[in-house]
């Protein structure tokens, strides 16, 4: 087994814990009737996937999203309704990340958009007032590449520009579909359950 030297996390479902039902409560109290149907744990639809793969901005979001809810929606709002998806980020895990950060090169490669990363990169992301750069070495998010996991594109693009072998990068992804991508790469794969604590079956597989 070729040593692992590298580790991909996703961000939603393996550093912090989701809750697709807040979000779906969360946009249908904005007025948005159809939310059940159009947002996915782990791959979005309609404007909630053009912003994820940057084809539109956080306005033009906001003016689409207006329009399903019949009302103005600023900023804020559609950013709290993003931030209901998110459960909890269990400050353990952070800890962990920071200790691995010191053996291996730390990434992360999310689906993600504008309005979720406004505060992960911010002092507000946890109580310990540390932005989530602060944990690993670099960010790859879906909205500022123009493609989403499980697009063979976004991967190449991480390979790339942090110059790294598949073949020594473990790939931590709660999505199946992502994980078999990783699988076509080359990557070492573990695939944690949506809040479990992964430390030990992750120390197992780093472990070889």
């Amino acid at each position: 087994m070729t040593a692992i030297k590298n580790i991909i996390f996703d961000f939603g479902g393996v550093i912090a814990d989701l809750n697709r039902d807040n979000a779906v409560r969360a946009f249908r109290s904005m007025g948005m009737e159809n939310a059940e149907e159009i947002l996915d744990q782990y791959h979005q639809k309609g404007i909630f996937l053009q912003i994820e793969d940057g084809r539109i901005t956080p306005e033009e979001f906001c003016a689409e999203l207006g329009k399903l809810c019949h009302r103005t929606i600023t900023f804020e709002e559609a950013k709290a309704g993003w931030l209901a998806f998110f459960a909890d980020v269990p400050q353990y895990r952070l800890d962990y990340l920071f200790e691995l950060k010191k053996r291996y090169k730390l990434y992360i490669l999310s689906n993600t958009n504008p309005f979720v990363m406004s505060w992960v990169r911010s002092n507000e992301f946890t109580a310990a007032g540390k932005p989530l750069d602060h944990y690993v070495d670099k960010i790859y998010t879906s909205y500022e590449l123009k493609t989403t996991k499980p697009d063979r594109e976004i991967f190449d693009h991480l390979i790339k520009d942090a110059d790294i072998d598949p073949a020594e990068i473990l790939f931590v992804d709660d999505g199946a579909a992502n994980i078999k991508m990783g699988k076509e790469i080359g990557f070492h794969t573990f695939q944690p359950e949506n809040g479990e604590d992964w430390r030990l079956k992750f120390e197992a597989v780093l472990k070889g």
